[in-house]
């Protein structure tokens, strides 16, 4: 078993009731890859921002768990090195399983989140109780999740959302014991968040369900998944050196921003990033053909999710600063 807070990270629970009562959100930034980590890191530092790093169970897999251990103490450790405390919280996204999230908590991490939005009512609060359970042990915080959130990433695939009903969410966390909520109200995984015509407007998010949600548990951490806005210039520069996304629609900027003002205390970005990275890298290798020094086309994409993740804690989710004594 291994501690988290021995590793340098915090769980979420004073994290989001700062947020909370500050009037701004936890950025959770999700990697698979260690300059990712680097890039949410030093847009951290450069912000003084708390923040998130996340990461599937398929990633934690595939960059193997001790790495990934690793990976992130050693991001915990270069804040800790400048003399700046920076609360950082090492989260499992989307556990599916009570083993899954027990292998997280028992290799380092700080947050879970188990996800049983697809069962029935009553197996998601057993299935979500019993991880509060073990995780509560060690003071591991956990989310849950009411409603689903549609689209692809990861372990997440499910065609249609289906919206969070905020007459059963005070029943979910009353008998789960969950830290945190994830809620759907119109985002989506994935490179396409909402499906419209051409010259159809983004219908809005669903801030009616979001205010429900607010009456029936009043000071509760709420969580929105899939919130990228997918910049329609990363789009292009991918087609525009080789690539293929012919559909991409993310969440309006003033949208999540508005959200920012409610419950919300943690939004979830994964596609923001990895589309700066990839468009990065293809517009580096098509420039420049004779690379074969990974260094030369990693470096540029990690500092262009660098400033995609600073324009997320600085512009959209407030966050910026609150890391500073006497703030965080």
């Amino acid at each position: 078993m291994i501690l988290f807070k021995k590793l340098g990270f915090v769980n979420t629970r004073e994290m989001f009731k700062k947020a909370y009562n500050g009037g701004y959100v936890i950025g959770a930034f999700n990697f698979v890859c260690l300059e990712q980590m680097q890039a949410i890191t030093a847009a951290a530092i450069e912000t003084h921002s708390p923040f998130i790093m996340q990461c599937s169970a398929k990633v934690r897999k595939y960059i193997h768990p001790v790495m990934a251990r690793h990976m992130a103490t050693a991001c915990a450790e270069i804040i800790q090195s400048k003399g700046m405390k920076i609360p950082m919280a090492l989260h499992l996204d989307h556990g599916t399983s009570y083993e899954e999230c027990k292998a997280a908590i028992e290799g380092g991490f700080s947050s879970v989140m188990i996800d049983g939005s697809a069962l029935p009512f009553k197996e998601n609060i057993e299935l979500t109780a019993s991880v509060v359970e073990f995780a509560h042990r060690y003071d591991v915080t956990v989310e849950g999740e009411l409603g689903i959130v549609s689209g692809i990433e990861e372990e997440v695939s499910h065609s249609e959302s289906r919206f969070t009903d905020p007459d059963a969410v005070h029943e979910f966390v009353n008998r789960t014991g969950v830290d945190s909520l994830a809620i759907s109200i119109g985002t989506s995984h994935g490179l396409v968040k909402i499906k419209v015509k051409p010259g159809e407007p983004v219908p809005p998010l669903r801030f009616d369900i979001l205010a429900e949600v607010e009456k029936k548990l009043p000071g509760f951490p709420i969580v929105l998944h899939g919130s990228s806005a997918i910049p329609k210039e990363y789009i292009e520069m991918i087609n525009r050196f080789g690539g293929k996304l012919e559909h991409a629609q993310g969440i309006p900027v003033d949208q999540v921003k508005k959200a920012v003002k409610t419950a919300v205390c943690k939004i979830n970005i994964a596609s923001d990033g990895w589309i700066a990275m990839t468009a990065t890298t293809r517009k580096v290798l098509t420039e420049n053909p004779a690379i074969i020094d990974p260094r030369k086309f990693l470096a540029p994409a990690r500092d262009a999710m660098k400033e995609v993740y600073i324009y997320k804690m600085k512009e959209v989710f407030g966050c910026a600063g609150m890391a500073d004594q006497g703030k965080m």
